[in-house]
């Protein structure tokens, strides 16, 4: 119950925050990724959990439950981009319904694919679907791996 509370809570005054600063709803991915890397600069956890899907927020709460911190350590702490990254390039927005991508370059020069997902009016980035796809990819590795090493088994 305290913690529909606490829900609550944090979504009023977000609404609150967001209506004061006259600050529209991010209407596409990119605007999303915009808002989203404005709110890593200044450091405010608020903007950036109105930015992450439903699911990227229940896995932020498990790992700040497993860790014994805040879950708003854990978003400053998670960001998809170093907060010293002075500039944002992106191309390749590609929006298929709910769902939609951006390549983002990161502060190594190398562009990643960032997911995202329409929930309600707004599109919202989606780390969860990053995550399951790291996952997906490391079972695939391990799999051919195995493969290659029974290989090497067989008579």
């Amino acid at each position: 119950m305290m913690l529909l509370y606490r829900k609550i809570l944090v979504l009023l005054a977000a609404c609150l925050f967001l209506a004061c600063s006259g600050a529209t709803q991010p209407s596409t991915p990119v605007d999303t990724l915009k808002t989203y890397t404005k709110a890593i600069k200044q450091k405010d956890p608020t903007t950036m959990k109105l930015l992450l899907s439903q699911e990227s927020l229940k896995m932020h709460h498990q790992e700040a439950k497993s860790q014994n911190v805040s879950l708003d350590e854990v978003v400053l702490r998670e960001t998809l981009f170093s907060p010293s990254q002075n500039t944002l390039k992106y191309r390749n927005e590609k929006i298929e319904g709910d769902r939609a991508t951006v390549e983002v370059e990161n502060s190594f020069g190398v562009f990643e694919t960032i997911q995202f997902v329409k929930e309600g009016d707004v599109w919202k980035i989606d780390k969860q679907s990053f995550a399951n796809q790291i996952e997906q990819q490391i079972l695939q590795d391990n799999q051919r791996l195995d493969e290659i090493i029974n290989q090497g088994k067989q008579p």
